[in-house]
């Protein structure tokens, strides 16, 4: 088995990387973090884990074969340095880093070292995009030429948590945290972004609560990317528009909405394509979280673990510079230019 040590027991930790590793089937044996309550946590749901208080100390531990950080934002770069260091793999949750050019910094430092290193992009492998990417395979809406996706939650009352009490300079926000899903989702179905025109606000909490992103890709079509904590009627999860029809899906994950009309009639099914006034169901796809570790572990096995990574990192650098050009257009009030790191 892969034997994982895990920076970090909090939400991101206990709640997504934990359960997903674990239904990869690989072993969790040790876990950092100065939390009493964590560690008792981390001891109840991994019976023999070896808990440490930092990083520090769970990179001493012996024969480690890979590291996840799942800690927050802010020290991203910076720890996965440390991992680098020591000679071990590393996955890291998104972000990167707080932009591109640290980002891309941080790959070339793994390179040189020759360390494996790769991103925690997990919603890539949610079924509901890889419906999406079914949809656009298969030209099931013709040629697609806007994209819209949307993470809209209403939460007048902000959580008392780093992501929203920090700020964007400490990797507090909605661009850094939700956005970095959307664009990497927007990215993995139409290419590389050129432009961005946003608008960002922080209405309740320390950063932006509250971002709107049109992302024009190279290839032609324009993703209109939107999330926002500030929403009391979230919009449609997706809509696809093509030159044959459009691809809507409202249901995501238990989440509440209000377009009841556009519900998924059952488990099997992931949105509905429509031509007008005539609709029919999409067959939902079969994938899972979990298969992106179960793609690294395989990875490691591999005789080129950097490029069998299930996530290019460079991927992720481009991500921060597509949010980078989003502050700068909301700052400016026009449209910028993204421009990506060089390998």
């Amino acid at each position: 088995m892969t034997r994982v040590g895990l920076a970090g027991y909090g939400f991101a930790g206990r709640d997504i990387h934990t359960p997903r590793l674990l239904e990869a089937g690989l072993d969790v044996v040790a876990v950092s973090t100065r939390d009493e309550q964590r560690s008792a946590a981390a001891r109840s749901d991994l019976p023999g884990v070896e808990v440490v208080d930092g990083l520090g100390e769970l990179l001493m531990v012996d024969g480690l074969d890979l590291v996840v950080l799942a800690t927050p934002s802010g020290g991203h770069a910076g720890q996965v340095r440390q991992v680098v260091d020591a000679g071990l793999p590393c996955v890291v949750d998104k972000p990167l880093a707080l932009d591109a050019p640290s980002a891309a910094e941080v790959v070339r430092y793994a390179a040189a070292a020759g360390v494996p290193l790769t991103v925690f992009q997990n919603r890539r492998y949610d079924a509901e995009q890889a419906t999406v990417a079914r949809v656009v395979a298969e030209g099931l809406v013709g040629e697609p030429f806007r994209y819209e996706m949307r993470w809209e939650r209403w939460r007048p009352v902000p959580k008392e948590r780093w992501r929203e009490t920090l700020p964007a300079t400490e990797g507090g926000g909605l661009l850094l945290d939700l956005h970095t899903h959307l664009v990497d989702a927007a990215v993995q179905l139409f290419g590389p972004v050129g432009t961005v025109f946003a608008t960002v606000a922080a209405r309740t909490t320390t950063a932006e609560d509250d971002a709107f992103l049109v992302c024009t890709h190279d290839g032609g079509v324009v993703s209109h990317l939107a999330a926002s904590s500030v929403a009391a009627a979230p919009g449609p999860r997706v809509r696809l528009l093509g030159t044959t029809g459009a691809y809507v899906l409202a249901d995501f994950e238990g989440e509440e909405h209000v377009w009841s009309a556009q519900a998924d009639a059952g488990a099997a099914q992931s949105g509905w394509l429509y031509r007008g006034t005539e609709r029919e169901p999409v067959a939902r796809a079969v994938s899972s979280q979990a298969d992106l570790y179960r793609a690294v572990a395989a990875a490691l096995r591999a005789p080129d673990p950097q490029a069998a990574m299930p996530v290019d990192p460079w991927d992720a650098v481009h991500t921060l510079a597509v949010v980078d050009a989003a502050r700068a257009s909301a700052a400016q009030g026009r449209v910028v230019t993204v421009v990506t790191p060089a390998r």
